[in-house]
């Protein structure tokens, strides 16, 4: 899926790597990992989404099935979880 990134901003997880206090915050860093786009293309298998449709990129995937991928808390997927070393 390729995104048209419309705006991005600047979180507190920017400003610790930006700070550097962050271990794995490595320089030159590109900060504004938030942001907000419309989906300009998609690729084969996409059903989720279509051209056109507009969409905040994510820093963890959704599994869209537990409790903590309600919209209040996309990012808290248990299902990801390890990911992120908080399983």
């Amino acid at each position: 899926m390729l995104v048209e990134i419309k705006a991005t901003g600047i979180c507190h997880t920017d400003e610790f790597t930006r700070s550097g206090s962050d271990p794995e915050g490595l320089f030159p860093a590109i900060l504004g990992h938030e942001g907000a786009g419309v989906v300009a293309e998609v690729g084969p298998g996409v059903a989720s989404v279509k051209k056109g449709d507009h969409v905040i990129p994510l820093y963890t995937p959704e599994c869209r099935q537990c409790e903590y991928c309600s919209p209040a808390r996309p990012t808290c997927a248990r299902r990801y979880a390890s990911r992120r070393g908080k399983a």
